[in-house]
């Protein structure tokens, strides 16, 4: 691929408490709550926002860390350049006050601004809420954001926070037990699903974190666990993007599956229709 101009989408900026962040935008409908994985808003993470947006939903691409459009692969920019922006975005996150990265128990600071992001889009694009999918280090912000009600459809791509470098880290996820209390009595009174992605072979996103999320939230927690064979072959890095980089988007593909089911998800959570349709 080649970095994608940003062509159908419209930028703009939120503010909130403070912080303002560049914002792509693309379709109507419901709003979809898209956090980019490191390095940032790659092409196929834009990719899978059309996606989302052919379904009559808008994708909300908060610009996080990194360049939008910028495709990491070695092709585009070379070996050497590709590196220096994959450690600049993962450094830019590792000393930012915004996210949690190793401590347990506690929610990243930039969830606030991103429920306040779902809110103002849930107001300006309407429906029965809001939709939020979490990359990597973001895929975290999506089960945290759902302490909010307006959000309805939470997704968990390979959520990687916190680190699993140190004992304890690979049996949590990155949220707060108030917010996840309020998550879990979402999951009990309300009939809140969340739906998870990871491969199995994964070391970012240990078997531990996916049990662990099946203790607290029982059967609402909806776990797709691919094999590692599933993956693209051709992509950069060991398995691990399940909806973007090591995606095999051909139909009957354990990943265009899981693709399937997250699409699945906002139609029925936001758009009222029947499962099982084409995307």
């Amino acid at each position: 691929m080649t970095d994608h101009d940003l062509d159908g989408f419209t930028r703009g900026t939120f503010t909130h408490d403070g912080t303002t962040r560049r914002v792509l935008r693309r379709g109507t409908g419901p709003a979809v709550i898209i956090m980019a994985e490191i390095p940032g808003i790659t092409p196929k993470v834009l990719e899978f926002a059309e996606r989302v947006a052919a379904l009559n939903c808008t994708a909300v691409l908060p610009v996080l860390f990194g360049t939008p459009g910028r495709d990491p692969a070695p092709a585009a920019h070379g070996r050497t350049g590709t590196a220096r922006y994959l450690a600049s975005s993962m450094w830019r996150v590792c000393v930012s006050r915004e996210f949690t990265v190793l401590a347990t128990g506690r929610s990243s600071r930039v969830v606030r601004w991103l429920r306040a992001l779902a809110a103002a889009e849930h107001e300006r694009c309407g429906g029965p809420g809001v939709g939020a999918v979490g990359m990597c280090v973001t895929g975290g912000f999506a089960l945290a954001m759902a302490a909010d009600e307006r959000l309805v459809a939470p997704v968990l791509s390979q959520p990687s926070l916190p680190l699993a470098v140190l004992p304890g880290r690979a049996g949590t996820i990155d949220i707060g037990a108030g917010e996840l209390a309020a998550v879990r009595r979402r999951c009990e009174r309300e009939g809140l699903q969340v739906l998870g992605l990871r491969f199995r072979g994964d070391r970012l996103v240990p078997e531990d974190r996916f049990a662990y999320l099946r203790r607290e939230l029982g059967d609402a927690f909806v776990a797709v666990e691919l094999d590692d064979g599933d993956a693209n072959p051709e992509a950069l890095l060991p398995p691990h993007s399940v909806l973007t980089e090591h995606l095999v988007d051909e139909p009957g593909r354990p990943t265009r599956q899981a693709l399937d089911t997250v699409l699945d998800l906002f139609r029925t959570r936001l758009l009222g229709e029947r499962p099982g349709g084409t995307g």
